[in-house]
């Protein structure tokens, strides 16, 4: 058993995070636990909550980290020839994310306490949304903030919602093939839909 003194609090923070994902991936977020994670890192439950506050906090650091490296993924994609395109790789980086890392993924939407979730890790959400939000912009100049905040969560609710329904088994090669089949006509049918009704889109109230 390591002595808590060979590490600093951010170090073993860090292995604690590090030996969290390798459980959820391996075996599923609903077998994340303390002292798991304790037996996994060499270190006591009390050497744990010492740089979390609960398994709450423990989790919502995870999913975090997870949220980050898929609002990387989005951000660091090469635009497309058109804007439209450039949704559509978007949504298709979204639903292979999903799939590769389908445990991590599954995990974010995991309600693990009745408590909201911190100001920070909200604003990682809405982060991930504004990657959208902007190419909506650019797709409709005279839509408002409002109006592109509703697009695009919108239709990422739609593209989420395939692939929870998809990938909620054992996601194989076939079923993302499908998905994406469904996820290409979606964003296609809404993006014509948006841009061919202007005056319906712009007389959305605000706030609604």
């Amino acid at each position: 058993m390591a002595r808590r003194s060979e590490h600093s609090q951010e170090q073993i923070k860090e292995m604690v995070l590090v030996a969290a994902e390798t459980i959820v991936v391996e075996d599923g977020f609903n077998a994340l636990t303390v002292r798991k994670i304790a037996m996994e890192i060499g270190y006591t439950v009390g050497s744990i909550y010492m740089v979390f506050a609960n398994m709450n906090d423990l989790a919502t650091h995870v999913k975090a980290r997870t949220l980050d490296e898929l609002a990387k993924q989005l951000s660091d994609y090469v635009p497309a020839s058109s804007v439209e395109h450039h949704i559509l790789a978007l949504a298709e980086t979204y639903l292979n994310f999903a799939a590769l890392h389908f445990n991590r993924w599954r995990m974010i939407f995991d309600v693990q306490s009745e408590e909201p979730p911190p100001e920070w890790y909200q604003q990682k959400i809405e982060q991930l949304f504004a990657i959208v939000e902007v190419l909506f912009k650019q797709l409709t100049p005279g839509s408002s903030a409002e109006q592109n905040r509703l697009a695009a969560r919108t239709l990422w609710s739609g593209v989420h919602g395939i692939c929870i329904l998809s990938l909620t088994a054992k996601p194989q090669g076939s079923d993302v093939a499908s998905s994406k089949q469904s996820v290409d006509l979606l964003v296609n049918t809404f993006i014509q839909g948006w841009k061919a009704a202007p005056l319906q889109a712009n007389a959305i109230p605000p706030g609604k």
